[in-house]
């Protein structure tokens, strides 16, 4: 049967002003191993259909997982009770930025199906690759994680879309700790998650990447600390750069958050209405680009959850605040003609919220290489991959970590250091940022856990960047 056709045939005769449907089936695994002993293993498929109704310029939710008309209809009609209670409390009315219909598909680009993998096999590289780090008497623990996801959705609307969609991803991480020099430290090896099958696995090479991975973590027990801030350059790699950009950049130009209407885990937002296309959130080099058709990028689906197609576009274009990501709900509140496609939910049973898109900093336009860009560099930290951060409610000051650091005086890679941590704020840092290194550095790191949302939603898409120097910035040692 067609449920989506009929779930909307009853929402118009009920009198909706508009409703949409998502029928979705996710398939989950995750597989994690400590030391040589599997701890955790699980395979899941959730399967249902939420149904949203506009109606007198309030919204209604409903969901179910029981696939039949009776409750199909009971469904409908609860979704459409809602939103009349909610218009009659609503002083504004919600009204949605128009778009199109369409009748398309959408499949993620997958040379290996992960659910074609055995679990013994995926078991069996896992355990080789821990043993190879416990090979080292002072790596005391060895952590490996592995997600593997497929989402099966139709998406239909009274307006006549009809989309289906097809994504997979895989998000591997791989973590060693040492004990040694009465210290204890940790190495990742994280490249973040990708939409792309098992072979995103295999190209990363982790029996290979396992021996650096335990030498590193051993090094940081040995390395020397930082004393009290200074103001030094900051070389900073594009693992870490995407958590950088993801909190303060990404989170603070989420439309929502910029009205106030989300406040929860990451605070509402300095970069309000009145900023767009005046305010200098960087240097003249500081480009991030939106892009939701990224190949690979986790928020690349196609189209999101209000039917609209994924999008390209300047959130800061040379250094100036352009745009937010928006939703077809909240683009019109502040005069915008169309929504940039940034409306997803995590499950079917879940409300669609705003979310970040997939979003990087654009790399340097003048051929650049890190082995140059250090040798341009008197006195400063190159930090690799993430750690620890903070950051405020308008997401305005903040402080990153880092999982691998190093000197670098005169224009040289010296020293090994542990327990750095920089301080800055918006705009201090991206306007600090004087040398991006070229395209062929370009990298990027898959977001699969950003949280948001009551009850909370997992939001996922891919960040990404060259090698990245910020300058006058605050670095030191932490306790």
């Amino acid at each position: 049967m067609d449920y989506a056709s009929y779930a909307l045939e009853i929402a118009e005769k009920l009198g909706a002003d508009y409703a949409d449907i998502r029928i979705q089936n996710t398939h989950s695994e995750e597989i994690f191993l400590r030391n040589l002993s599997l701890k955790d293993t699980s395979n899941s498929i959730v399967h249902g259909y939420g149904i949203r109704i506009l109606k007198n310029g309030g919204w209604g939710f409903a969901h179910s997982n029981r696939f039949d008309t009776e409750t199909l209809e009971k469904t409908v009609r609860k979704a459409l009770e809602i939103a009349v209670q909610s218009g009659r409390v609503k002083s504004d009315g919600i009204s949605l930025a128009p778009e199109n219909s369409y009748i398309d598909s959408f499949e993620t680009r997958v040379e290996i199906d992960p659910f074609s993998i055995s679990l013994t096999e995926k078991v069996d590289m896992m355990l080789e690759v821990n043993r190879t780090l416990m090979n080292y008497e002072a790596i005391k623990q060895a952590m490996f994680h592995i997600i593997s996801q497929n989402d099966l959705k139709t998406f239909a609307n009274t307006e006549g879309s009809r989309i289906e969609m097809n994504t997979t991803f895989v998000s591997p991480m791989l973590i060693a700790t040492a004990v040694a020099n009465e210290d204890s430290q940790s190495r990742a090896y994280n490249l973040g998650g990708k939409n792309a099958g098992w072979e995103y696995v295999n190209g990363m090479n982790f029996l290979e990447n396992a021996d650096r991975v335990a030498r590193e973590a051993i090094m940081k027990c040995h390395a020397d600390t930082l004393g009290e801030p200074q103001r030094r350059s900051l070389l900073l790699d594009p693992i870490h750069l995407g958590l950088t950009m993801h909190e303060s950049v990404g989170h603070p130009t989420e439309l929502d958050r910029v009205l106030g209407w989300e406040a929860d885990f990451a605070g509402v937002s300095f970069a309000t209405p009145e900023k767009l296309k005046n305010y200098r959130y960087g240097s003249d080099i500081v480009n991030l680009v939106a892009d939701n058709r990224l190949e690979g990028g986790l928020a690349t689906m196609g189209y999101d959850d209000d039917g609209v197609p994924g999008q390209r576009w300047h959130i800061i274009e040379k250094g100036i605040l352009n745009e937010y990501g928006t939703t077809r709900e909240t683009a019109p509140i502040i005069g915008l003609k169309r929504s940039r496609g940034c409306n997803r939910a995590t499950y079917y049973y879940d409300f669609p919220i705003n979310r970040i898109p997939n979003l990087y900093l654009a790399p340097g336009k003048t051929p650049l290489t890190p082995q140059e860009l250090i040798a341009d560099t008197e006195d400063g930290v190159l930090i690799e991959g993430q750690g620890s951060f903070s950051i405020d409610q308008h997401r305005v000051n903040f402080q990153f970590g880092g999982d691998l650091f190093y000197e670098i005086k005169n224009g040289k890679k010296t020293r090994m250091l542990k327990k750095i941590l920089y301080k800055s704020n918006n705009p201090e840092f991206w306007t600090s940022c004087d040398a991006i290194c070229d395209k062929r550095f370009f990298k990027t790191f898959g977001v699969n856990n950003c949280g948001k949302g009551q009850p909370m939603q997992a939001g996922r898409m891919t960040h990404g960047a060259s090698l990245t120097r910020f300058r006058n910035i605050r670095v030191g040692g932490s306790q």
